[in-house]
């Protein structure tokens, strides 16, 4: 049973909510759609396009996309991260439309949720989504082969034109470039952290695990998502059979972000 976070809730309820809304008044659905010749003077329909969906079949894809990898990536993000991913993605999403197929409008989360999935992906490459609940496939896999998809389908004029294409890759691209910055921007703060940590106990490293181990243990484990909750007592389990030196780098990193909370 997935744990609903508070951002996915909130954006899977506004983007319903804005469907039935949308559908119900033509006028409103017409302001709201990003067509990029009229960017100058709609420039809200950056933002506003994201919550509008061609069709109800649309919706459904796009909200699953966010109800089943939203949770796990917000939790891990925070809800600051986890909302600069999701519109800096649909952002990407329009300018990729905007300098490849301006000349057409374009309206929904798909470039948001594919920013989402290729996150996931990026922090748990190896966990296996059930496609059509049926077939298993890998996450970096997934990732990859949506990445390449929408590529081809975008050079590619008998894949159709209503699909925005180059619009799924930009969210792609620009939730890459936002995670790899994220890291960098964590690990810049853990690196301080660290020495400052290791300043004040002492200059050797043993001193430095052990106080870094008594933090760690003291993670409040009920509060994490249950995600989250696994992999931190995998990884405790490991401190204590192979002590805190053997952790990777991104293992601590990961510890540390867990004790912070």
């Amino acid at each position: 049973m997935l744990t609903m976070t508070p951002w996915v809730r909130k954006l899977l309820i506004a983007n319903i909510v804005m469907f039935f809304v949308s559908s119900a008044v033509p006028p409103l659905y017409l302001a709201l759609s990003f067509y990029p010749p009229d960017i100058l003077v709609r420039p809200w329909t950056l933002v506003s396009y994201m919550f509008l969906h061609a069709g109800f079949m649309h919706l459904l894809f796009n909200m699953i996309g966010l109800y089943f990898f939203g949770p796990r990536v917000e939790d891990r993000l925070g809800a600051k991260g986890f909302l600069w991913l999701y519109f800096l993605s649909g952002l990407g999403a329009a300018l990729f439309h905007f300098i490849f197929s301006r000349q057409y409008p374009v309206v929904g989360a798909s470039g948001a949720v594919y920013g989402i999935l290729l996150a996931f992906a990026m922090y748990w490459p190896r966990v296996r989504i059930y496609l059509w609940a049926i077939l298993p496939i890998e996450a970096w896999l997934l990732a990859t082969l949506l990445v390449f998809g929408s590529l081809y389908a975008g050079v590619n004029p008998s894949m159709g034109s209503r699909t925005a294409h180059f619009a799924h890759l930009g969210g792609i691209v620009f939730a890459f470039v936002f995670i790899k910055w994220w890291e960098w921007h964590k690990g810049a703060a853990k690196r301080a952290f660290d020495k400052k940590l290791n300043s004040d106990a002492s200059p050797t490293g043993p001193m430095g695990d052990r106080l870094a181990t008594a933090r760690w243990k003291g993670i409040a484990l009920d509060s994490l998502h249950e995600l989250n909750r696994g992999e931190v007592v995998r990884l405790l389990a490991k401190v204590e059979s192979e002590g805190a030196g053997n952790l990777r780098p991104s293992e601590r990193q990961f510890l540390d972000r867990m004790s912070a909370d």
